[in-house]
């Protein structure tokens, strides 16, 4: 099963695209396709079941940022019979079964017959909130699309599995005059997702159903796709290796990089480093030169002498009299408090003593 490297697959990729060696990559195919058919003849593969056959490509440096690349594919890798289900903005003034038709209605003017469902938004929102209702919605369609005005919404409707399982709503310009061409191409292709997490990532490129002729022209399409849309400005020469593998098989090596693109890899990125750190020292400068300018210069002011006796203040006589004011009179020492009018102060009666002869005891 394994497959020898030539020299015209490990070339340097020319203006930023990959080049692939043709021979290679077919040799490759035709022992994957020989494994699939003995997979299948002894029973290990479910009978008319086509195993979906990906590219695994491994990149010298880990992405900065996220990245998700359509790829366009001149072969169709999804079956005749395959789901497709549509998430639409709920219209104004319009019911769910009034928009769900007047979709329906669009799509059938634009050509398109591959949709086989429309689901409005405000639908998903209430028959599919269960956790049951969105997993089996999930299993239900091979590939979900979405309106662009309503993608950012979805997220937190759907939930986690359908971007565990790669299966990802993507988003549709509805009203595009070229609507028909655009969602075919979406069908009809595929997406790579290249994570901050890893330097390895996948896409489904081909089917064991499809020829050879056909599987060689996806896969070439699909790198030539890859190494043009890469965020970098190392482009193919960003990607280390490139695997050919099914779900159970081994990964077959069709392209294999140099240490050459290495270094220019890590000169591209000490370059860009550099870049940003002139751009920041640059920034500061301007920002300095712009406050200064602005700025009134600052006269010199000569040093404060303290003194070292702090000097006493003069109070003049009038405000010495200012302060002593006349106590009041009830305050005043020797004097009682008098009575306010209307009131009546009842004095405590003292305790009476007992005559003498009262006190005396009496003789016997």
């Amino acid at each position: 099963m394994r497959v020898g490297l030539t020299r015209e697959a490990s070339m340097a990729a020319t203006e930023g695209r990959l080049e692939l060696d043709r021979a290679q990559v077919k040799k490759a195919v035709l022992a994957l396709q020989a494994y699939l058919k003995r997979a299948s003849s002894s029973g290990d593969v479910l009978l008319n079941e086509n195993q979906h056959i990906f590219l695994q490509l491994t990149l010298w440096k880990i992405p900065g940022q996220q990245q998700t690349i359509r790829i366009p594919l001149p072969h169709c890798i999804r079956k005749e019979t395959g789901e497709v289900c549509l998430f639409t903005r709920d219209e104004p003034s319009l019911t769910s079964e009034q928009t769900e038709r007047f979709y329906k209605k669009l799509l059938s003017e634009r050509g398109v017959q591959k949709v086989t469902e429309v689901i409005p938004f405000k639908v998903l929102k209430t028959e599919y909130k269960p956790y049951e209702a969105k997993l089996r919605l999930l299993g239900n369609f091979d590939i979900f699309l979405a309106d662009s005005r309503i993608r950012r919404l979805l997220p937190s409707q759907i939930g986690k599995h359908f971007y565990e399982r790669k299966k990802a709503p993507l988003s549709v310009d509805l009203q595009n005059k070229h609507l028909g061409p655009v969602l075919e191409r979406l069908i009809q292709g595929t997406t790579l997702t290249l994570g901050k997490k890893g330097s390895c990532c996948m896409t489904q490129v081909a089917h064991s159903g499809m020829t050879t002729d056909e599987i060689l022209e996806n896969i070439i399409a699909a790198s030539e796709t890859i190494s043009s849309k890469l965020k970098t400005k190392a482009k193919g020469k960003l990607i280390k290796i490139i695997h050919l593998k099914s779900q159970s098989s081994v990964a077959l090596p069709i392209y294999n990089s140099t240490l050459s693109h290495l270094a220019m890899v890590e000169d591209l990125q000490s370059t860009q480093k550099k870049g940003k750190k002139r751009r920041k020292v640059d920034e500061t400068q301007e920002k300095s030169g712009a406050a200064s300018e602005d700025e009134e210069p600052i006269p010199q002011l000569l040093p404060i002498q303290t003194p070292s006796k702090k000097a006493k203040l003069e109070v003049s006589p009038k405000i010495k009299t200012e302060k002593k004011a006349a106590k009041p009179v009830s305050l005043q020492k020797g004097k009682r408090r008098k009575p306010r009018p209307g009131k009546v102060v009842h004095k405590a009666a003292k305790p009476r003593k007992a005559p003498a002869h009262k006190l005396k005891p009496k003789s016997s």
